[in-house]
């Protein structure tokens, strides 16, 4: 994977070059801001492994026929999914209702326009890296149907893929119920992909209770 900083460097002196909105490029050309670094640094680059389809300071029509930017789109072919980053001060208690009205009223807009919404909480960031990577990587599931080796029964591909799109570990009755399988049959398919290594025990000693995916980047770096 290309480090970090070249890749970020790149990605957007790419987004720079390529906008012929000036509210956007001057916006672009200011920079991001300190927690939107700290989330492509700590969570969306080292488990995605590449910046492709994911537009910086994305610029939206509101509510009032204004301008608003979402701080990610995350936009593969005609998907549209909003990665908004939540600042949080020492201040936070006292914030003003109608700031919070007007984060609402966002997201419903957002929502309501067609956009999957995605806010993580910059503490989260910090606290939890690997809980909003398992966040994005949902949100990246919704829209997108990673490719999974191809000598993987179909079974065994489904439920990778399944693995991909769940943030938390899963049961063999849960996958039962997804691949319309019965639960003798459901318990075969995620022990063969841990000794495919595609999969992990999540909890269980003697006898594996739950799993969940092992995550390597989507892709090489752009």
């Amino acid at each position: 994977m290309i480090k970090f900083e070249q890749a970020f460097e790149a990605y957007m002196n790419e987004h720079i070059q390529a906008e012929t909105n000036g509210r956007r490029k001057e916006r672009l050309e200011r920079g991001l801001g300190h927690a939107e670094m700290v989330f492509l640094k700590t969570v969306w680059y080292p488990i995605v492994g590449h910046f492709q389809d994911l537009h910086p300071e994305w610029e939206v029509r509101d509510f009032a026929n204004g301008y608003r930017y979402i701080d990610f789109a995350y936009m593969p072919s005609a998907a549209r999914g909003a990665i908004e980053i939540q600042g949080y001060g020492s201040h936070a208690r006292d914030l003003e209702l109608w700031w919070f009205k007007d984060l609402c009223l966002r997201h419903c807009h957002l929502t309501l326009d067609g956009w999957s919404v995605l806010p993580i909480a910059y503490p989260s960031i910090i606290e939890v890296p690997k809980q909003c990577q398992q966040l994005v990587l949902a949100l990246i599931g919704k829209f997108v149907s990673t490719s999974v080796p191809a000598s993987l029964t179909w079974l065994e591909a489904e439920a990778v893929r399944y693995g991909r799109r769940t943030i938390r570990p899963f049961t063999a009755a849960e996958l039962s119920a997804h691949l319309r399988i019965s639960c003798r049959h459901a318990r075969h398919v995620p022990y063969q992909l841990y000794i495919k290594q595609l999969l992990s025990v999540a909890s269980g000693t003697v006898r594996a209770r739950t799993y969940q995916i092992v995550h390597e980047p989507t892709s090489s770096a752009m």
